[in-house]
């Protein structure tokens, strides 16, 4: 494979259209990345990959370079000299350079994985998520509402870009949302659009995300935890196509299409007058749900790679995984999903800075958060950690809140408006709180539902 192959042309046996023929590589004619390709291309068979991607050895620099202007990823494939250290490195935009060590394959087969999901697409070496990136190819060429489903870190909205792009809305907007990160009102003039003076503070007229992501796709991040009257106005918008601004009196015509995704059961919030059940039906057309991290554990070298390939910019940064690194990786219960593995291996890369190599040394996992009601250490005073260290007085409010919000949800078995009104807060409030305590690691996705 001395020039430049896509992979339908690799599976084929036959060259890229304006590449030169295949040589032969040594005696008998043997490809020398024959065995690598083998155990490898099976996995990047997706149509979306196919046309996308071209390997090659030797291949030179300009036309690696003609490749990525033409949109195309350019993989440069090549085994290391002996007493050498592999590498994968991205030596410019769309261009990729594997150097492997052939006699471990398994580390070189993740590499190449990671490699050709480069520019955002998904990274998949695990049957289960092969077989889901499947079916969100061809959910991706329907219209209908998707629902992505799993717990957090897990890649939604990276699954989410993935129906965008494969669908026929491809060359529309992509708008992504967080329905937690913001107050009621606000939400709602963000994506139904505002007209100038419909509230305080609104100088001038707001389109709306609806509106912003016409003729594409929109995502919903945290959606369940849109409040009730939200969902009513969603649900208008999925059925007639069409919004209605804050201070509008007429509604306004889009052509949007609706990516829900959640870490909650949508089903048992609906039961308990959380969510929509109406909502719920029309967004659970056909749901993806995502497996937490360690229930795949085929994704979790070539994932790693990839965080690598993605953070590893800069000269003198390690460009290689060790076996005995990856080891540690994959017996790991990873309850931080690909958020936390991606912060393991930024550690890595500035740990094992100066070094070709990511050895087990490097590898530190994250310190698991102590539950707010943990008791003290004995010697702990009021305003000191365990350790003695000073703490501030906005890390006391925050756990003397989060244990009060805690105990007043015990008290009233998890239901958020009796807690409120105990608490003497808002619904909406408390939705705020407790997303603040599941980023903090104080309350498991899915908790306090």
């Amino acid at each position: 494979m001395r020039q430049a192959h896509s992979i339908d042309a690799i599976g084929m046996g036959m060259a890229h259209p304006g590449a030169e023929p295949r040589r032969d590589a040594g005696a008998g004619g043997a490809d020398p990345h024959a065995a690598l390709l083998a155990i490898t291309l099976p996995l990047l068979g997706g149509t979306w990959q196919r046309e996308r991607i071209v390997l090659g050895e030797a291949m030179p620099a300009a036309m690696a370079a003609g490749i990525a202007r033409s949109g195309r990823l350019a993989i440069t494939l090549a085994h290391c000299p002996r007493g050498e250290t592999p590498a994968l490195a991205a030596p410019g935009e769309g261009r990729v350079r594997l150097s492997y060590d052939p006699e471990d394959l398994a580390a070189a087969r993740a590499a190449l994985i990671a490699a050709a999901g480069m520019g955002g697409w998904p990274v998949a070496g695990d049957p289960q998520s092969l077989a889901l990136l499947t079916l969100a190819e061809r959910i991706a060429a329907s219209t209908i509402p998707v629902l992505l489903e799993g717990p957090t870190g897990t890649g939604k909205e990276v699954l989410a870009r993935f129906v965008h792009r494969l669908s026929p809305r491809a060359a529309g907007p992509f708008v992504a949302v967080n329905c937690a990160a913001m107050p009621e009102a606000m939400l709602e003039a963000l994506l139904f659009g505002h007209r100038k003076g419909a509230f305080t503070g609104a100088a001038e007229a707001g389109e709306g995300l609806f509106r912003a992501a016409d003729g594409g796709t929109l995502l919903l991040d945290e959606i369940g935890e849109m409040p009730l009257a939200l969902q009513a106005k969603l649900l208008r918008a999925l059925q007639e196509g069409e919004v209605l601004p804050l201070g509008a009196t007429r509604p306004v015509k889009v052509d949007v299409r609706i990516v829900a995704a959640t870490n909650r059961d949508l089903a048992a919030e609906a039961a308990a007058g959380r969510f929509r059940e109406d909502l719920l039906y029309r967004l659970n057309v056909f749901p993806l749900r995502l497996p937490a991290l360690r229930a795949r554990a085929g994704d979790i070298a070539p994932l790693a790679f990839a965080m690598l390939l993605r953070h590893a910019g800069t000269p003198g940064a390690p460009g290689w995984i060790a076996p005995a690194a990856i080891a540690l990786l994959e017996g790991h219960a990873w309850p931080g999903n690909v958020r936390e593995l991606e912060n393991v291996i930024r550690r890595a890369i500035l740990l094992g800075e100066g070094a070709a190599v990511i050895g087990p040394e490097a590898i530190i996992f994250d310190t698991a958060v102590r539950p707010v009601d943990a008791a003290p250490a004995p010697a702990a005073r009021p305003g000191l950690t365990a350790s003695g260290a000073p703490r501030s007085l906005a890390d006391i409010a925050f756990a003397s809140e989060a244990r009060a919000i805690l105990d007043a949800l015990a008290q009233h078995g998890g239901r958020r408006a009796a807690t409120a009104r105990a608490l003497g807060i808002s619904e909406r409030t408390l939705r705020y709180r407790l997303a603040s305590l599941r980023d903090a690691g104080l309350l498991a996705a899915g908790d306090a539902a």
